[in-house]
């Protein structure tokens, strides 16, 4: 019998939610475990469909990005979500960063205020992630139960083709195992991640990880410095 134990003089606190997800993500590595073995399958960037039902069927897949390769999983399923915390080996406490297709896309699930429409009409798609408020139906799973999101893009055609015809934004973190360097190709990812259920094939040009703005409060502050300097930010905002 598997036990959660939480020692007595500890001030952590254990939610019904995290020890479901604690339940729901070893189950998922058992079930994937029985076929660790298997090859992952490869898709050119022309089978998108099948990329798209794999990720309809709750899959999760690698896709190169504007920065580094990721996993991506699609954030109207639970089990999709905790999929990707078994692939990631990912802490259930720390939740994901999703991208989405479009402006449409990002004010269906966050709120968007004056500030952060600005910054998304000036540097969308592009080097740049927003953490906002989410909006108040959003199921807490996707949030790991925080009242903000952190929100990209899609910056490659290829990528926002994916998540329209998928009709759902998706999950997104790097290729990597959670604590490990990201994985720089297809042999590592495979190697790293392989609970994986495809992989998108395509080049990444390695770069400096996006500038993180949070925009929840009335002066916005930058929680980590990228592509995007302080100075073109400030210049629009003020």
């Amino acid at each position: 019998m598997l036990k959660f134990i939480v020692h007595k003089h500890s001030n952590t606190k254990i939610s019904i939610n995290q020890i479901r997800l604690h339940y729901s993500a070893l189950r998922i590595i058992i079930d994937y475990g029985k076929e660790d073995n298997k090859m992952i399958e490869r898709y050119n960037q022309d089978e998108i469909e099948k990329l798209v039902q794999i990720l309809r069927d709750d899959g999760v897949i690698s896709v190169p990005t504007d920065t580094v390769f990721g996993i991506c999983a699609r954030i109207n399923s639970e089990i999709a979500h905790d999929k990707l915390i078994a692939v990631k080996n990912r802490p259930i406490k720390k939740s994901f960063p999703v991208m989405c297709a479009n402006e449409e896309q990002i004010k269906s699930i966050a709120i968007i205020n004056e500030t952060a429409e600005k910054l998304i009409k000036s540097f969308m798609p592009g080097p740049i992630t927003l953490v906002l408020k989410k909006k108040n139906d959003l199921a807490d799973y996707v949030t790991n139960g925080k009242d903000t999101i952190a929100i990209r893009m899609a910056t490659s055609e290829t990528l926002k083709n994916l998540i329209l015809k998928l009709e759902s934004p998706i999950f997104m973190t790097s290729a990597n195992q959670s604590g490990e360097s990201t994985c720089m190709n297809l042999d590592e990812i495979e190697k790293n991640c392989p609970l994986l259920d495809g992989m998108m094939e395509g080049n990444v040009v390695f770069s400096k990880g996006s500038t993180i703005v949070d925009c929840t409060s009335k002066e916005i502050q930058i929680l980590r410095e990228g592509p995007i300097t302080i100075e073109q930010i400030n210049k629009i905002i003020n």
